[in-house]
């Protein structure tokens, strides 16, 4: 059921994988029923695949002032405006299943100042946009409209980290041509 990784690079094979790569994958393909593109994509170099994924977890499974639902909503929100198709459809099913809402990934990917989303997650990603797109226009201002919404000064970093880390996930998928799982497309769609 799964596309080809990736168009421009080689996708090594699983049992060629360093040990502690290798022991990663087959855990999330234990736990999701297959091997999400991106882990066997960055494999192709072991070094930054570690390093990809040791920030990834630090900042998406850390406990924090948002929940790992509004992460991913910083994910999709800021990966469609990227146009990065790997990640709206990938993190897109993980919103889904985290949110338990099979409508907010698609909302938030087409436009997040329509979603059904609260006063607060949209100043969330009217700031994790921001940060995207225009982080040199960040102001003292941006910072008050969050404060008043409760972030705190580690929500904040928080938001950031994840807008500025996804940009250059967005950027590598795209230059590397990575897709998303046939899988993904249906996640958190339907109940089980």
């Amino acid at each position: 059921m799964t596309q080809p990784t990736a168009t421009r690079f080689a996708t090594p094979a699983l049992d060629k994988l360093p040990e502690d790569i290798r022991t990663r994958v087959l855990a999330v393909q234990e736990k999701s029923g297959f091997v999400p593109n991106v882990f066997l994509t960055l494999a192709y170099r072991p070094d930054e695949f570690r390093a990809f994924f040791a920030y990834h977890d630090a900042l998406m499974e850390k406990e924090s002032g948002l929940s790992k639902a509004e992460r991913e909503m910083i994910v999709v929100a800021t990966s469609a405006a990227n146009q990065c198709q790997y990640c709206v459809i990938a993190h897109g099913a993980i919103l889904r299943i985290r949110a338990k809402n099979p409508l907010i990934a698609d909302q938030i990917a087409v436009n997040y100042r329509k979603a059904d989303i609260t006063p607060r997650q949209r100043a969330m990603l009217d700031f994790a946009m921001k940060v995207s797109r225009a982080a040199e226009e960040v102001a003292e201002a941006d910072f008050a409209a969050l404060a008043a919404h409760g972030f705190s000064d580690d929500d904040v970093w928080d938001i950031a980290a994840v807008a500025a880390f996804f940009a250059l996930s967005n950027r590598l998928a795209n230059v590397i041509g990575m897709r998303p799982n046939d899988e993904f497309y249906m996640l958190g769609r339907q109940p089980k």
